[in-house]
């Protein structure tokens, strides 16, 4: 890649909000559950089947400005080109611990309905003015339920059998299975 389509590139990547500098690696991993035992032949599979929610592991960069600049923020409190990695990291941690669904935008797919599950951030002598994190995304599988009305049983022709289910106790059941010997003995017994 030439330095006029680096300089002029849009960010394709995004985390809900937050727009990485540099994305080092992105892992994609969609996993679909499969029960072990037997499908009848014919049986619908899909059935014996789910899908996992999808889960992204995204290794990312964010850039401080550099040792001068980050000498110049720390008298003004601002930093010059954004967000120092401190504020960055404070974002990260704030979009964890909202725990409401944000989109990501990687290379490869756009997901949706994600949360940050793992946020790993490592700072050593070479990684001092920048943030460098690993972040594990995953998917909220969201359900949608529907309220419906029905007629009161008393309103209903036949109420008994088209009335909703309801507690009746604990019923034991009568084995019909009764031994050749036992009825044997309840006969002579009896």
């Amino acid at each position: 890649m030439d330095i006029l389509s680096t300089l002029f590139s849009q960010q394709s990547r995004k985390i809900g909000l937050i727009i990485p500098d540099v994305v080092i690696s992105e892992k994609h991993s969609d996993v679909l559950e499969i029960t072990e035992h037997p499908t009848e032949n014919g049986a619908p599979v899909a059935d014996h089947a789910y899908k996992r929610p999808s889960e992204l592991t995204m290794d990312v960069g964010f850039s401080g400005g550099g040792s001068l600049l980050d000498f110049a923020s720390s008298f003004t409190g601002t930093s010059l080109l954004g967000l120092s990695p401190k504020e960055t990291y404070q974002q990260l941690l704030d979009l964890q611990a909202s725990r409401v669904p944000f989109d990501v935008v990687t290379g490869k797919r756009i997901y949706s309905n994600m949360l940050i599950r793992v946020l790993d951030v490592t700072t050593d002598r070479t990684s001092e003015n920048v943030l460098m994190a690993s972040l594990t995304l995953k998917e909220v599988i969201i359900s949608q339920t529907q309220t419906i009305s029905v007629a009161d049983k008393s309103d209903m022709a036949d109420g008994v059998s088209t009335s909703p289910v309801q507690n009746t106790g604990t019923k034991s059941v009568k084995s019909a299975n009764e031994s050749v010997l036992s009825k044997l003995y309840s006969y002579v017994s009896g």
